[in-house]
C-alpha cells in the first residue's frame, strides 16, 4: 500500500468539494465557524470541537488597537484571547482597525507569541461602534486602496502565517463592489476571502445574496472564495456547495444554540446519514456543560451573567422560548441558571410527566 492509498482524499458527494487551502493551512472539511464579537470564546469553541465537523474555528474579533495599548500600560489582556495559546489547532484569530502599522503589529504577536493558524482581518462588522465611531470593520469597504495596504502589512508581518479577509457585498445596496474589493484581497497577499452576502446598510436583515457571492469567483486568481450568511441547516450547506462557485462555507449565528450544526452539515456534504439533534436532555447537558466552562473561568456571578447571551441562543425557535428568555435574562447565580434550564430542559422521563 502506498502513502496516497493510506491517506485517500475524503469522499465528497460534489465535484466542487474538497479540503481548502489557506496557505499552508489545510481546512477539512471546507466548513467555518465563523468569530462573532460576545460569542465565540474558548468556551463555546471547546462545545463546537467537542461536536466535531469544522475545519477551522474562529475567535472573536479583537480591537488592534486596545491589544496595543494593553501591551503598552503593561494590563492583563482580554478575555477574547482566552485559551489561544492552549487551544488545538488550526485556529484563526480576528483582529479589526483602521491604522496599517497597529494592525501589522499584532499580527506579528498573535503569530509569535500565539502561534495562531490564521490571522484574519474583519472587513465585514456593521455596527456602529466599529463603523462610525472607530472607522474600521465595513467602513473601510468604501476605502479599497487603505484596505489594500492594510491587508499588505499584516502579511508582511506575518508570514510565512496565512492572512485572509472578511468582507460584505458593499457599504449600501447602492454601492456593491466586492468584486473590486476581492481583486484588491488577493493583490495585497491574503490567501483566503471570505464574503457575507449582505451589504453593511442591510445589517442582518433580509437574505445573503449568495448569487452575488458566486459572482466574485472568476475574479480570484488563486485564492479560496469562502460564501457566508444564513446557512442554518445541513441541506443549506449542501445547496451552498451545488449552487455556488465557492471552495468553502462560513456557518455564523445559526451555530451559537446548535453546535452540533457542523457536524450535521460535514455528514451532509460527504453523503453519510445526518445526525438527528440531540434530544431535549442532550442539549440541556451541553447548555449546562457551556455553563460550566463558564464559571470556571469567570467566577459564579459573572460567569452566570454571561451566560444569558448563549443561553437564550440554545432556545432560539422552540416552544416556550420567549417564557425561556425572559427569565433566563435575570439569573444570579448557579442555582437560578439550574432551576430555569432544568424547567426548560426537562428530561425524556420528566418531560413525559409534565
Amino acid at each position: 500500500m502506498n502513502a496516497s492509498d493510506s491517506n485517500p482524499e475524503p469522499a465528497y458527494i460534489l465535484p466542487n468539494i474538497k479540503p481548502l487551502h489557506i496557505g499552508d493551512v489545510v481546512v477539512d472539511p471546507p466548513i467555518l465557524q465563523a468569530p462573532m464579537a460576545g460569542f465565540t470564546n474558548f468556551a463555546f469553541r471547546q462545545i463546537v470541537r467537542e461536536y466535531g465537523g469544522t475545519g477551522l474555528i474562529a475567535t472573536e474579533m479583537v480591537n488592534a488597537r486596545g491589544f496595543v495599548w494593553l501591551d503598552e500600560n503593561e494590563a492583563e489582556h482580554p478575555d477574547r484571547l482566552w485559551g489561544v495559546r492552549e487551544e488545538a489547532r488550526p485556529l484563526a484569530v480576528q483582529i479589526w482597525d483602521n491604522q496599517p502599522e497597529t494592525m501589522a503589529k499584532v499580527g506579528r504577536r498573535l503569530v509569535e507569541d500565539y502561534e495562531v493558524s490564521v490571522v484574519d482581518i474583519n472587513f465585514g462588522c456593521p455596527v456602529k461602534q466599529v463603523t462610525e465611531k472607530a472607522k474600521s470593520g465595513s467602513y473601510l469597504l468604501r476605502t479599497p486602496d487603505r484596505m489594500g495596504e492594510i491587508i499588505s502589512e499584516v502579511v508582511k508581518a506575518c508570514a510565512p502565517t496565512p492572512v485572509t479577509a472578511k468582507i460584505r457585498l458593499g457599504c449600501t445596496r447602492d454601492n456593491i463592489n466586492a468584486i473590486d474589493v476581492a481583486q484588491v484581497v488577493e493583490g495585497a497577499g491574503a490567501k483566503a476571502l471570505t464574503v457575507h452576502g449582505r451589504t453593511a446598510q442591510d445589517m442582518f436583515r433580509g437574505h445573503s445574496d449568495w448569487d452575488r457571492i458566486s459572482e466574485i469567483k472568476p475574479h480570484l486568481k488563486k485564492i479560496p472564495l469562502i460564501g457566508n450568511g444564513d446557512l442554518d441547516s445541513a441541506e443549506k450547506v449542501v445547496d451552498a456547495f451545488r449552487r455556488y462557485d465557492v471552495d468553502g462555507v462560513m456557518i455564523a449565528r445559526a451555530c451559537l444554540g446548535r453546535p452540533w450544526l457542523f457536524a450535521q452539515a460535514t455528514a451532509a456534504i460527504k453523503g453519510e446519514p445526518v445526525p438527528p439533534d440531540p434530544t431535549l436532555a442532550q442539549q440541556k447537558q451541553c447548555l449546562l456543560r457551556h455553563y460550566d466552562l463558564v464559571v470556571d473561568r469567570f467566577g459564579e456571578r459573572k460567569g452566570s451573567q454571561l451566560m444569558r447571551r448563549y443561553a437564550c441562543c440554545y432556545a432560539q425557535g422552540r416552544p416556550g422560548a420567549r417564557h425561556f428568555r425572559t427569565h433566563v435574562a435575570k439569573v444570579k447565580d448557579a442555582s437560578d441558571f439550574h432551576r430555569i434550564v432544568q424547567e426548560y430542559f426537562p428530561t425524556d422521563k420528566e418531560a413525559a410527566t409534565v
